[in-house]
Parts: C-alpha cells; sequence; structure tokens
C-alpha cells in the first residue's frame, strides 16, 4: 500500500504520522500560535525531528463553527509559508488543508505534495478534476455540511455505512478520472455526535474494504475532552489512547498534534501487529 508523492514512494503498510501545522488565528487548539517565521519553522523542525513523516498545512480553520474566509486570503496566509518550509527543508513532504481548487493548484506549483480536502469534494466542484490533473495523492474526507453548520444536529441511520457508501462513490468518480493515490479520512467530529465518533473509531476497520489507506485525525479533539471532562490543551494522554485503537483497527496515518508521541504510539503497536 503506496503512495506517489512528487516521485518518492511512500509505503503506508507501515503506519506514518501527519504533523499537524495550522497557520490559522482560530484553530481550535492551536491557532494563532505560529504567527511569524521563526515560529513555524521552529515548530517544523520539532515536528520533523520527532518523526513526521508528512506536515500538513492549513490556513482555513475548519473547527465547528469556524469563520468563513476568502479564497483570496487563505492564498496570502498559505503560499508564502509553503515557500518558506521549501526553501528550510528541501526533503519535506508537505500537505494542504483545503477544499478549494485553486489553493490545492497553486501549492502544489510552489511544492506541496498531497492534497488534504476535508469536504470529500463536496465544496468545490472543480476539486476532483483539477487533482486528476496534478496527480497528487488525495485525502478524500468526509463531513456532513460544512465547517459553519457540521456540529448543528448530526442525523444517520447508520454512521459507519452512510460513510462507507459516501467513499464507494467518490472514489469511484476519482478512479474514472484516472487518479488512484486516494486516502479516506473518516473526518471525526466534523458533522458527527460523540457517540457517532466513538461508533466510527470502534468499526475503523470496516473500512479497509475500500482498499484505500486510512488516515485518522482524532488529536485532542472534543470526543476526547468532552468524554473526559477536560480541556484539548490537557487531552494528549487520551488522543495517544485513541490513536493505538485507530492503530490497532487500521488506520495507515495518524495527523496529529504531538509528532514524538504518536510515532511512539505506532512503535509499540508495530511490536504486536501481526
Amino acid at each position: 500500500m503506496t503512495i506517489n508523492c512528487k516521485g518518492t514512494l511512500f509505503d503506508l503498510s507501515s503506519p506514518k504520522v501527519m504533523g499537524i501545522l495550522n497557520i490559522t488565528p482560530d484553530s481550535f487548539f492551536d491557532g494563532g500560535k505560529y504567527k511569524n517565521e521563526v515560529e513555524i519553522l521552529n515548530q517544523t523542525e520539532k515536528m520533523l525531528l520527532g518523526g513526521a513523516t508528512f506536515i500538513d498545512v492549513g490556513a482555513y480553520s475548519s473547527r465547528p463553527g469556524a469563520i468563513h474566509i476568502s479564497e483570496e486570503q487563505e492564498l496570502q496566509r498559505i503560499i508564502p509559508v509553503i515557500n518558506l518550509l521549501v526553501k528550510n527543508f528541501p526533503e519535506i513532504v508537505i500537505s494542504v488543508d483545503t477544499f478549494r481548487s485553486k489553493i490545492a493548484k497553486e501549492t502544489v506549483e510552489n511544492g506541496v505534495a498531497i492534497v488534504n480536502d476535508i469536504s470529500g469534494g463536496k465544496m468545490d466542484d472543480k476539486m476532483f478534476e483539477t487533482i486528476a490533473k496534478l496527480q497528487v495523492p488525495y485525502i478524500l474526507m468526509h463531513m456532513l455540511g460544512t465547517p459553519q453548520n457540521m456540529q448543528k444536529d448530526p442525523i444517520y441511520k447508520d454512521v459507519t455505512q452512510e460513510i462507507i457508501s459516501f467513499f464507494a462513490e467518490q472514489i469511484h468518480k476519482l478512479h474514472q478520472l484516472k487518479l488512484n493515490d486516494i486516502i479516506i479520512d473518516v473526518g471525526f467530529g466534523f458533522g458527527k455526535t460523540v457517540a457517532h465518533n466513538f461508533e466510527i473509531l470502534k468499526n475503523l476497520d470496516l473500512f479497509k474494504s475500500l482498499d484505500a489507506p486510512i488516515l485518522a485525525g482524532i488529536s485532542r479533539k472534543s470526543m476526547l475532552y468532552k468524554t473526559l471532562d477536560i480541556s484539548a490543551q490537557e487531552a494528549l494522554n487520551a488522543t495517544t489512547s485513541a490513536n493505538t485503537i485507530a492503530l490497532l483497527n487500521g488506520a495507515n496515518i495518524l495527523r496529529v498534534h504531538d509528532v514524538k508521541e504518536a510515532v511512539e504510539a505506532v512503535k509499540i503497536v508495530n511490536q504486536v501487529s501481526f
């Protein structure tokens, strides 16, 4: 199970870690934390030294109720950061967190290797066509609604089966466009209740039927800290526990704020994998 990132093959049968670099002022955990070049470079270096294979850069906050920003604002935020990272870390493998095809195209042209779309192609009808032309790995995430309304009473008859059906339909469309490097992300916290999230985590191995690598993005999310009645800042231990469950249930990539701890979880799980 491999993906091709700018000519380099990455074997995802051994799980990898994707470090999160939010350059937004209002992300739920680290919004506004990395405001200048020194802070951005220091955090990126920390994640790479901690064992991150991929760095996921986002300039549009997708937390519940997030403020919508224009395409131009997103570009102005993200292009200078992409250029900064590529200049200072020539071997870096960058994923861009965007649902807009224009942002995807321009960032790939500036050195991005992976496109991570929280909308799974639902918020920009040119996204699939654009990704197919770019021929870069595409992270297809499930979200009910938009970041502005996704947590307003999400309802499913069978959350696991409905998300599997969504993926099957979208993967078919992408295959028709000759795109093969597709990674699925069930979208923990994106239009799901806490109960939905834990049901998906429990059933994560069922998504293997789609024959695509699985990304788990559970890091410090509300499903964890609400369950424990703590804050996101206190949810590192809960994150490691959830990441371990995800790995045991078939996750191929962990998308996290805390790289070192996630890499350690991967190493421990690898000792009992069979």
